[in-house]
């Protein structure tokens, strides 16, 4: 058995290369698999929890956050399609098309 803490430690740490990967970089790619790798964290922090407390709560919770996870990458990656459709470029500096 892998003691909770550890797990939770690793949770942690991949939550932190997400958090990082989202401020330190500037391709769009880059920023999306980073918040992809903070849910997958996330994921992993619960499903501990329901191990250590011997309760489905926590799975029925990464349930919930896989299916959103899902539809953010279809959204997500339309979106990053289409924006470097109409831009040439995957840098979000020079994504203005939101703009007023």
């Amino acid at each position: 058995m892998i003691p909770i803490e550890h797990i939770l430690l690793l949770s942690a740490l991949l939550f932190t290369i997400g958090v990082l990967g989202v401020m330190l970089r500037r391709n769009v790619i880059i920023m999306f698999m980073s918040i992809e790798l903070m849910l997958n964290a996330v994921n992993l922090s619960f499903a501990t929890f329901a191990r250590g407390m011997d309760s489905m709560t926590g799975v029925v919770f990464i349930f919930f956050i896989i299916v959103v996870a899902a539809a953010e990458a279809v959204v997500g990656l339309s979106i990053i399609l289409s924006i470097f459709r109409t831009s040439k470029t995957l840098d979000i500096d020079e994504f203005n098309l939101l703009k007023w």
